[in-house]
């Protein structure tokens, strides 16, 4: 038995991983009242911490993913799912160096729903872009209409996931901002929390529509961007110190 963020998860079969969660499920449709979002302060960002892509990868199993038996380093570096990758930043000018976390930014108008021929790429009312999977044809349009280069693609046959976030062959998948923890009352995200626990507390997560809300007092406070304004996505994730 093993325990971690109010999910208790139990291992019945060989690749199978039951979890019960402690928090009442969502008993409410998903409203436009709120919108998810993040803000990251690249200034508290350190600099080979690798915290919240860890937690990323616990949290949605993507720590389970193994590489194929023959298949280069290189290879399954280039063919792994990654929904959160640390980026680099370097002004050419100063020379100074900006480390942030990059994950699918949850646009208001996203390019990969746009270009979605199924409908698979959705925006729930409450802001968080998603992949239904049971409709997701694998064209990878998505893929290449993301500027941020946020999804990934399933290659192989997976054996071993977590019933909370199932992935299968064929489908396409991103940061869902822990969206099985919002459909259970639960307050943060896997990679706040890890960064919060790592001393850094660089990523703040909350309702972007509500005034009392942490993160728009944090956004009140300090200067802060989105990657690519130019494409006037209205992202879901700030940046701050860029």
């Amino acid at each position: 038995m093993g325990v971690a963020a109010g999910v208790t998860a139990a291992v019945v079969a060989p690749g199978v991983v039951l979890h019960s969660v402690t928090a009442a499920p969502r008993s409410e449709a998903v409203t436009s009242d709120v919108r998810w979002g993040l803000l990251i302060d690249t200034a508290k960002c350190a600099d080979g911490c690798s915290a919240c892509v860890d937690a990323c990868d616990r949290e949605n199993g993507l720590n389970l993913q193994s590489k194929p038996e023959g298949a280069s380093q290189e290879h399954w570096d280039d063919q792994k799912a990654v929904w959160i990758r640390k980026v680099k930043l370097q002004d050419n000018q100063t020379g100074r160096v900006t480390n942030l976390p990059m994950m699918c930014q949850h646009c208001e108008h996203p390019p990969c729903v746009d270009v979605c021929p199924t409908g698979a790429s959705f925006k729930r009312a409450d802001g968080i872009v998603m992949v239904d999977r049971h409709t997701c044809i694998g064209c990878r349009y998505c893929m290449m209409a993301c500027p941020y280069k946020a999804r990934s693609f399933i290659h192989k046959v997976m054996e071993d996931q977590l019933t909370r976030v199932p992935r299968g062959k064929g489908c396409v998948e991103s940061c869902n901002l822990c969206v099985h923890r919002r459909d259970f009352g639960e307050e943060s995200t896997a990679c706040v929390d890890a960064c919060r626990e790592a001393g850094h507390e660089a990523i703040v997560f909350g309702d972007l529509k509500d005034p009392e809300s942490t993160i728009r007092k944090h956004l009140a406070e300090m200067a802060s961007r989105q990657i690519r304004e130019d494409l006037s996505l209205n992202t879901g994730v700030r940046y701050s110190g860029i």
